[in-house]
């Protein structure tokens, strides 16, 4: 007989009995088995011996699946007066049962474990790897032998006791069942984990998903409205109420996590039923907070939950923050208020970590979806607890230096009353930003223009300009000021007569057509004698009515649909003769003069300064480029906030003395926010090397904590003692492993810390044995 096997490099080698093997018919290889060769696999005993007592497989058959395919084999049991059970005697050849009464289907330990971390890195699903073996073994189709629902339940009981294992829950006494509520997740090393990485004289669900009781306290406040963005347009929580959930257990998933490190937390995630709503965020938020020991909370929710969860607020200092790249959609007030830019204690924290997140997890949502509420819960916790792993094993000095210098150059062209009162202010404010009785002194202080503000601000500058003798009506009735506000009173007049045609229901009366015409009438003729005193002064209107059409597809346009073309929507388009437009020409042509005048005085002194001697006659004066001239707030810069800077003609002695029409309100709040962003650099490098000593102490800590485990279980056997003495030290081992490298990688920034040299920074920040740096920072993000 010629045999061929296909999984060694030596044929006729069978030592395993998963082996793919072809027999040779006479003409061709065909796919045959050991067990057609007549292979027998005893368990129970050592390799060579018999057993006197065998017991079959039900029907002789037992299907075993491998990394290489599905095969069929048969089995005997031990069923010797000292035999142990089926499923024992099927684990100690490393083969998982998919049942615990009578198993007829086992997986290889090896197979299991290669699914596991594939569906990490790939997120394939498990039907898709199923399909993928059963391919493998018969890619015809003539083998008829489903065991997807077997696989699935073991890869789901692999999870789990893969979980208990690596939180040593087999080590404890308790067992199991005195698993407590996020036990078996992997922390943030970064963070402040009391009695694990903090100083022995710091004061004082079982992985990631929340517990149950969500459910009920979801069902208790059903019925309550969700309260509406009063800051943006949020639709992630406005629209909550409109998300389709028929038939849903839920449309998405919320989670907390660290907004430094990107940890998932413990008890922090759990199920959307509508979307975004507050009462799902609020109470996971305060689920993977009721258990930590904190004195300073960075949130940005407003929360009332049950009373288990309640956290005082009179204990822990409770800061309000919306993340970086969400903040810019919010009003002006809250951009500076909940801003991490101008906070102290954050560093360079930007909050958006959350959303960085999603990428990895959203491709399990096709195989989650159609998932049971626990087969669904393990398998996020299974993938979010391998986010963190990653997270561990994969764990700004230049920008500090850069941004202190910046700092201490724009605070010496500031006059001392200035920098002193400016420096209270922000003291002040930082002791308590969210306080609404302190004035914010990053608020440039605008009066509000009311729309009968600017009509009598029009008014007036028109009767300046003719008392001086300028008249620039081009029409004998309708002069610019009254062209403008005639043009806001017919906008006005249009979103009345819109509100009444969107109003209509579908059985519209005679009345109310009849009342709809007189009103698109009225309007329409308002609109073609306003156009006439219109192309006058703005003659780009005359092409711009003629070329771009409000509805094509409409024959008669409707009088609110006519487009009145003001000032604001003319963006980039050609306009003339406006009040507008020679107070901007105005103020350009005053800024070439003095650009003009500068460059020639400039080049005048370089001169003549080598012929003179003059040296450092310079100072802070430097040549003046066309990049130098930027406003204090740059619309069009791409800089952040947290790496913006000014250029030099801001840092000259007097810019904040108001001469010349300068604005100081404005130097005063740019002052502000840059001391703010040399602090918050300083704050950073002081975190960092925080957090690496935190991490270095969490991994001794850890070390440890397996090495006292070892010998915590009374064993029944000596076997048993072995193995878990084993797994401790090897967990042990990698903690030490792990110590060890970042140790070598951190060397160059962990120097015994000392205190800060710069003197903005020792006044500003404190140093390390006096900040309260065990703050946690989290983030809440749905999907």
């Amino acid at each position: 007989m010629q045999l061929y096997c296909r999984d060694c490099t030596v044929c006729n080698h069978l030592r395993s009995p998963t082996h793919r093997i072809k027999e040779w018919t006479g003409s061709f290889f065909m796919a045959t088995s050991l067990k057609k060769l007549g292979l027998r696999i005893q368990l129970g005993h050592a390799i060579g011996e018999s057993c006197i007592l065998p017991h079959k497989s039900f029907n002789n058959n037992f299907l075993l699946i491998d990394t290489n395919g599905i095969h069929e084999m048969v089995v005997d049991f031990c069923a010797c007066e000292t035999s142990q059970t089926h499923t024992k005697q099927l684990l100690h050849m490393r083969w998982f049962p998919s049942t615990t009464v009578d198993p007829r289907t086992a997986a290889t330990f090896q197979l299991l474990h290669h699914y596991h971390i594939l569906s990490f890195e790939s997120k394939a699903s498990a039907y898709e790897f199923y399909h993928l073996l059963v391919r493998i073994s018969d890619n015809v189709g003539l083998i008829k032998k489903d065991r997807y629902e077997s696989f699935m339940c073991m890869v789901h009981e692999w999870r789990h006791l893969k979980l208990l294992k690596h939180f040593g829950r087999g080590h404890d006494p308790v067992g199991v069942s005195g698993t407590k509520e996020g036990e078996c997740a992997v922390l943030c090393l970064a963070c402040p984990q009391p009695g694990k990485n903090m100083p022995p004289d710091w004061k004082e669900g079982w992985s990631y998903f929340v517990e149950e009781k969500f459910k009920s306290h979801l069902k208790e406040h059903l019925s309550e409205t969700q309260e509406k963005s009063s800051c943006s347009n949020h639709n992630a929580v406005n629209m909550a109420e409109t998300k389709l959930s028929q038939g849903l257990a839920a449309t998405g998933v919320g989670t907390v996590d660290c907004a430094r490190h990107n940890f998932k937390h413990p008890n922090g995630i759990g199920d959307l039923q509508k979307g975004e709503k507050y009462i799902n965020m609020d109470y996971l938020f305060f689920s993977t907070l009721r258990n930590n020991c904190l004195n300073i909370l960075n949130v940005s929710y407003d929360i009332s939950l049950p009373e288990s969860h309640h956290i005082s607020y009179l204990r822990i200092f409770i800061q309000f923050f919306v993340p970086k790249f969400h903040l810019p959609a919010r009003i002006k007030k809250c951009q500076t208020m909940f801003s991490f830019n101008f906070t102290c204690f954050v560093g360079r924290t930007d909050g958006e970590v959350p959303e960085r997140g999603w990428s990895n997890i959203n491709p399990v949502a096709s195989s989650t979806k159609a998932m049971g509420p626990g087969c669904h819960r393990d398998t996020l916790d299974d993938h979010f607890g391998d986010w963190n792993w990653k997270k561990v094993i994969g764990l700004a000095v230049i920008e500090k230096a850069d941004h202190e210098a910046a700092f201490q150059e724009f605070n010496a062209a500031i006059s001392s009353d200035h920098r002193s009162a400016w420096t209270v202010e922000m003291e002040k404010w930082e002791e308590n930003p969210n306080d609404t009785s302190v004035t914010n002194p990053l608020d440039v202080y605008y009066p509000e223009i009311t729309q009968v503000a600017a009509r009598l601000k029009l008014a007036e500058m028109e009767a300046a300009e003719l008392a001086c003798g300028i008249d620039l009506s081009l029409h004998p009735d309708i002069s610019p000021s009254v062209l403008i506000v005639l043009g806001l009173d017919l906008k006005e007049e249009e979103c009345r007569v819109r509100a009444v045609s969107e109003g209509m229901g579908l059985h519209v009366s005679d009345i109310q057509k009849g009342t709809l015409a007189r009103m698109r009438n009225v309007l329409h003729c308002k609109i073609k004698t306003w156009r006439s005193a219109q192309v006058l002064y703005i003659p780009a209107v005359q092409i711009l009515t003629t070329t771009v059409v409000s509805n094509p597809h409409q024959l008669f346009e409707n009088a609110e649909d006519i487009r009145l073309w003001l000032p604001s929507s003319l963006k980039g388009k050609p306009c003339s003769n406006t009040c507008a437009q020679n107070a901007l020409a105005h103020v350009h042509g005053r800024q070439v003069a003095c650009t003009k005048r500068y460059r020639v005085a400039w080049k005048a002194l370089k001169t003549l300064a080598p012929l003179l001697k003059k040296v450092g006659w310079q100072g802070w004066l430097q040549d003046l480029k066309d990049e130098d001239m930027k406003p204090l707030v740059d619309p069009f810069s791409r800089e952040t906030e947290g790496r913006r800077r000014l250029t030099w003609i801001w840092m000259m002695t007097g810019v904040d003395t108001g001469s010349d029409g300068g604005d100081v309100d404005g130097v005063r709040v740019e002052w502000c926010k840059s001391r703010a962003r040399a602090m918050c650099w300083a704050e950073e490098i002081e975190l960092l090397q925080e957090e690496m000593r935190r991490v270095l102490q969490f991994f001794d800590w850890q070390a440890n904590w397996w090495d006292k485990q070892q010998d915590r279980l009374v064993c029944e056997t000596a076997a048993q003692c072995e193995g878990l003495v084993a797994y401790a030290n090897k967990q042990a081992h990698i903690q030490c492993q792990l110590a060890l490298h970042f140790r070598v990688l951190w060397t160059p920034y962990l120097p015994q810390l000392s205190p800060p040299t710069s003197s903005l920074i020792s006044t500003a920040v404190p140093s390390l044995d006096n900040m309260q740096f065990p703050d946690l920072m989290l983030p809440v993000s749905c999907a």
